[in-house]
């Protein structure tokens, strides 16, 4: 499954995650068909794990996560 980041300023709730309250920053897992369902929404979604686990969305996501705490 691919991951995302919830980056909204507020907690909403996924209905297609069964209904789970997702908080601004967590990261969830998605179903890989969903994947750009999740990151075509640049103001609410930031890829963290791409579908199949891909080596370069890890240190995207790893590198984005070092900056953020810099």
């Amino acid at each position: 499954m691919a991951r995302v980041r919830f980056i909204g300023p507020e907690p909403v709730t996924v209905p297609e995650l069964g209904s789970r309250e997702v908080q601004p920053d967590e990261v969830v897992q998605v179903p890989d068909e969903r994947f750009e369902g999740y990151v075509c929404q640049v103001q609410t979604w930031e890829s963290v794990e791409e579908p199949g686990g891909s080596a370069t969305a890890k240190k995207t996501a790893a590198k984005s996560a070092s900056q953020k705490e810099g």
